[in-house]
């Protein structure tokens, strides 16, 4: 399946969390592809796609923190007016629930989409079918 991983974890309501994960994958040469922050009631999820998923698992984990990984999918935006629901459309088609969308910090001259919908399979085809490029691994090369 040509998916990317999804690493997820809680942070605390305290300053400096975040800056806190991103010097510990910094600091071991993992790039940060793209991130999601969500905040809740006294505590905040991190969703993140990292260059070497692998490494920031172990990382992460080693530093105490407790995180969940998942299969998500890296999509080209189309570039044009109503290029976000080119996206969303096929999925809404296929009655799948959405539980997370948020760009890339730099894919190039391209908008890349992190897209967590369930099931993935399903996603991925209904995605595919609708002639929306799919980056698998090749995206923690760019």
């Amino acid at each position: 399946m040509k998916t990317v991983k999804e690493i997820e974890l809680t942070l605390k309501d305290e300053p400096g969390q975040l800056s806190g994960i991103a010097d510990l994958l910094g600091a071991s040469n993992i790039r940060i592809i793209a991130f999601h922050v969500s905040h809740r009631t006294a505590e905040g999820r991190l969703s993140l796609v990292a260059d070497n998923p692998e490494r920031a698992v172990n990382l992460l984990s080693t530093a105490g923190h407790e995180l969940e990984t998942h299969d998500v999918i890296a999509c080209e935006l189309p570039s044009h007016p109503g290029g976000l629901s080119a996206v969303l459309k096929p999925l809404k088609g296929a009655s799948l629930n959405v539980d997370a969308v948020y760009p890339c910090l730099s894919t190039g001259e391209r908008t890349t989409l992190i897209v967590r919908a369930r099931p993935v399979g399903e996603a991925l085809q209904s995605l595919e079918d609708e002639w929306i490029r799919i980056l698998g691994e090749e995206l923690y090369a760019l």
